[in-house]
Parts: structure tokens; sequence; C-alpha cells
């Protein structure tokens, strides 16, 4: 999830850290009193589009604001622009990236933006106060909720991570990114690899994501250590047949 931690340095987002840091779940009530998880989607249905189809979402102005300085900052990183805004424009700079960059550099390149929005003491602070437990994989995968604008509509969910059950799973239901860029290499190049390897490396927090390139949904399992670059299926993944939209 590429840029998911930008807001704690832009200002949109203050968590404070301490040892019993718990994050709610945002939440929107439904008349017969089920909690449901808030989305930004303009779907009349609630649901996201079908394969093939975009679906259709309604930025708020802190969304496009947390997205401008992800830009900016994506930008300062690797000198690429983009005259697009919102949504569209964080696509289509990420797009050049990639048609610029190989796979190798890309990864970097998202690292890079990652590290310039999280700085080396406060990582130091979060490593000391959210160490690698149970605890702080669940507290991780709730946080993720607050990212719809980025990745789209998603939910917690229990999940098995060393032979115990918690709820530090994150079903995105059909991530936003790749549906806006129906690109399989951008996925996993600009945002699966190296998320997981902030989580992983830099926040001692082990991070999987699968992105299920059948109807675009992706699964996270904090606390899990994802597979090594050889053994990672994602990467075997071929383009999309009909979607692809080929680097000239």
């Amino acid at each position: 999830m590429l840029l998911q931690l930008e807001a704690l340095r832009g200002g949109a987002t203050r968590i404070p850290f301490a040892s019993h840091l718990e994050l709610k779940q945002p939440r929107r009530h439904r008349p017969d009193g089920v909690n449901m998880v808030r989305c930004r989607m303009a779907e009349p249905s609630g649901k996201p589009a079908p394969m093939g189809k975009k679906t259709h979402y309604k930025d708020s102005w802190l969304d496009n604001t947390i997205l401008s300085i992800c830009m900016r900052r994506l930008g300062n990183v690797t000198g690429v622009s983009t005259t697009k805004k919102g949504y569209d424009g964080f696509v289509e700079l990420t797009r050049k990236v990639m048609e610029t960059r190989s796979p190798l550099l890309q990864r970097a390149s998202s690292m890079r933006v990652l590290h310039s929005a999280i700085p080396p003491w406060l990582l130091k602070i979060i490593r000391r106060f959210l160490p690698n437990n149970q605890k702080t994989a669940e507290t991780f995968a709730a946080a993720t909720l607050y990212a719809e604008w980025l990745v789209g509509p998603c939910e917690v969910k229990e999940v098995e991570v060393n032979g115990t059950m918690q709820k530090s799973g994150v079903l995105i239901k059909k991530c936003r990114y790749l549906e806006s860029s129906n690109c399989v290499g951008m996925c996993v190049n600009l945002c699966k690899i190296p998320t997981q390897d902030f989580f992983t490396n830099s926040l001692g927090v082990p991070l999987t994501m699968t992105p299920n390139f059948e109807d675009m949904s992706c699964e996270m399992i904090y606390g899990q250590t994802p597979p090594s670059i050889e053994e990672d299926p994602a990467l075997q993944q071929p383009c999309f047949a009909t979607l692809c939209k080929p680097v000239i």
C-alpha cells in the first residue's frame, strides 16, 4: 500500500504511540444498528464495480489534500511531474515512475518516499512502543482502514498467523490503485513489494500482501513474514490481457 503512512507527517492523521495503543475502526451506522466500515465510493450499489469496470469515488477535501502531499513528495524523490490532479494525477505520476525506471528502481523510489514520510527518530519510537507481536499487528490492521481513500473499501478479518487466530488481516475488496492503473507491474513494484519491505524491515512488523488479479482484491496480513522475491507468485503474474496500457 504505497504511501499509506504519509498522513502521519503531512498532518492529516496523528497517532499517539504507547504500549496500550488501540485504534478503533472508522465506522458508519446503518438504520438497523449494524456497524459498517466507512468508505468513499460513489457507487449506487455501495459496492465496488465488477471486474472490467471502474469504481467511482467521491474524494473529500482532506483526501485530496493528502494526495497532493503524496504527489509532491513522490515528485521530489523521482523528478517526475504531471498536470493532473487528485487520484488520477497520483496514478499518472506513479505510471511515469514505472515507465522511466527498472523494477528495482521503482521499488527503491517507493521506499525512499515511505522513508521520507517517517523520519528515523520516529521509526525508532514506533519500533520501541509497537514491538512485533499480535497486539501491534492488529493495531496496524485497524489503522489500514483509515487509508480507504488510497486502497478502496476494506475490512479487518481474522487470520491465522503462526498457528494463532488474530484480527490482523485486512481484505481490500477491490484495490483502487490496481483498478485505476490496470497494471500488474505498478501493483507489484510500486505498492506490494516496497510496502512489505517497509513494514517488515523498517517498522519491524512483518506484512504479507497478496493481490488477487482475478477480481483485483488484496489480502494484507500483518505479522506474517512475506515470501522471498524468488518464491512470490505475484512476480510471475503476466500483464492483464485486455486492460494493460502498453509502455510507449
